[in-house]
């Protein structure tokens, strides 16, 4: 097996702390800022973590600091990923494990799927649907390198109505009172509290439930559920505690009503027209359109397993979704690459690309979406998004060119989060 540097660098598993170590990186096709072309022959120096040089020509870097070799390779910031639910994967059996796994269960199952997540060349994710106390603890462990994975900003419980798509449908009564959480709410008064108790619980993000959703085991449609007046105290009240909004959103006039009601992102997106994407920019709101989901959701409309009212809605929905991107992307849209991971599979969120290139996108614009644009959704781009001096050393690299064949994506080769090495091969 070819080794793009030394064996002694890669960390793909290891117990305690992660520590960064100094490197020299030789970059033969250096994609420094995606949307800018190739640098060629490009020298990345790494100290405690961070980029603290790019050169071109391939440098020797300091005495005794090892040198990677990636001469041969195609080199970019590591992907981000702006709508991923890293503590579960749906599929057969999901429904009853609900009830059968702890708040830990789920953080452990997240860790499995966090370290898949970096594995696949996504350095950071935005998770934003899972208990809280099974995402915060991850984002945080993962922060504090107990545990391998991406960085994370989380939204933890989504912000939904009684009834809604966020809210728990379709067991016996009884069940569904135990479970029902504080994150469920109803009238704007009690909409400014549910978003000050996620505030208080750890949420870096607002999530809410614009509209049904597929996902829900529920015949709610895929309509507006929040009020227009809900909506407004919802993202007056984020906005004043320092936390951005972003709404999940199928049917046109939910998507609508939370735009004009200020949010700052859409995930979905599935009906939008041209008068939706005036809106997206008169509010300067980003679209995070999950095509992935879509297509996933589209394979289970015979599965047994899957509830009948879900498979109603993804038959109708599935399919309309890459059609959605592409008229977001030529209307002039910003767009965040987001996939929905743990509905499709931990891993395979590069898939996403693909789909974005069929809707229209080169693979450049794809790339920039899933780096320098994502960053800037995520609120992180003074550290990440684009192989610079000063920001994180998130690096990955391919053997192929993925501005020729955008799914060279789906195997990353090589990946460093932090200064961090996790995987070194070919």
């Amino acid at each position: 097996m070819k080794r793009f540097g030394l064996a002694a660098l890669a960390a793909v598993a290891f117990a305690g702390i992660a520590t960064a170590q100094d490197a020299v990186i030789h970059a033969g096709y250096l994609l420094a800022t995606p949307g800018d072309g190739y640098l060629r022959k490009q020298t990345i120096v790494v100290e405690d973590g961070r980029i603290v040089s790019v050169e071109a020509g391939y440098k020797p870097g300091p005495k005794g600091v090892p040198v990677i070799n990636l001469r041969d390779a195609y080199v970019m910031p590591g992907l981000i990923d702006s709508h991923v639910h890293i503590t579960s994967e749906s599929g057969p059996g999901e429904r009853i494990r609900a009830f059968e796994e702890t708040t830990v269960d789920q953080a452990f199952d997240g860790a499995g799927y966090a370290h898949k997540t970096l594995l696949a060349g996504f350095t950071t994710v935005q998770d934003v649907g899972g208990s809280n106390d099974s995402v915060f603890g991850l984002r945080d462990a993962i922060a504090k390198g107990l545990v391998p994975g991406p960085r994370m900003r989380a939204a933890g419980q989504a912000v939904s109505v009684t009834g809604g798509h966020g809210d728990i449908n379709g067991y016996a009564p009884d069940v569904m009172a135990l479970f029902t959480g504080t994150n469920i709410c109803n009238g704007a008064d009690d909409c400014r509290r549910a978003v000050r108790q996620q505030v208080k619980e750890g949420a870096d993000v607002i999530k809410i439930t614009a509209t049904g959703g597929v996902m829900s085991n529920t015949k709610a449609g895929l309509e507006q559920q929040f009020t227009d007046d809900e909506l407004v105290a919802i993202v007056e009240t984020a906005h004043s505690m320092g936390r951005q909004v972003t709404a999940h959103a199928h049917g046109k006039g939910g998507i609508e009503s939370a735009l004009r009601a200020g949010i700052d992102s859409i995930e979905h997106g599935t009906y939008l027209d041209d008068e939706t994407i005036a809106l997206f920019k008169e509010h300067n709101a980003t679209l995070v359109p999950t095509v992935l989901a879509g297509a996933t959701v589209s394979g289970w409309v015979d599965e047994p397993w899957f509830p009948e009212a879900s498979r109603q809605k993804a038959a109708i929905v599935g399919p309309l979704m890459q059609d959605m991107l592409r008229r977001a992307h030529e209307g002039g849209v910003n767009v965040a690459f987001g996939t929905d991971t743990g509905v499709s599979k931990h891993g395979d969120n590069a898939q996403e690309f693909a789909l974005m290139v069929g809707a229209g996108f080169t693979p450049e614009e794809a790339i920039r979406a899933a780096t320098v644009i994502a960053s800037e959704h995520v609120e992180m781009d003074a550290d990440i998004g684009t192989i610079t001096p000063g920001k994180y050393a998130d690096i990955i690299a391919v053997t192929a060119d993925p501005l020729k064949d955008i799914t060279e994506l789906e195997d990353v080769d090589f990946v460093m989060k932090g200064g961090v090495v996790y995987k070194n091969e070919d």
